[in-house]
């Protein structure tokens, strides 16, 4: 079980709050740090339904989005990447340019 220092930031887990902003947010993406900096591995986080505007017709545009990364001295927090993501639902821009923001 992690210490109260080691998820200092992470505010969101947990919370039965939860505010979905429907609005482009980076600001809810939360981190932690890595209990294991020297290792390097991969995490995968799996987006089925992401979902921002097309610019040209205002419609919704629906994508599957994969993310990969190997962690330094910290893990994003997944329920926050998962808020982050939902931020875009709103978002007016092609999918090949969501996914330069994300990175």
């Amino acid at each position: 079980m992690r210490s109260e220092a080691e998820l200092e930031g992470v505010t969101l887990l947990g919370n039965n709050k939860t505010q979905y902003k429907t609005t482009y947010s980076p600001e809810v993406l939360e981190k932690f740090p890595n209990k294991h900096p020297g290792n390097d591995y991969m995490v995968t986080f799996n987006c089925p339904e992401f979902t921002s505007l097309c610019p040209k017709t205002g419609q919704p545009d629906f994508a599957e989005i994969k993310i990969n990364y190997i962690p330094n001295q910290y893990l994003v927090e997944s329920k926050s990447l998962k808020l982050y993501m939902f931020s875009f639902r709103n978002h007016g821009d092609f999918h090949e340019d969501c996914v330069n923001i994300i990175m």
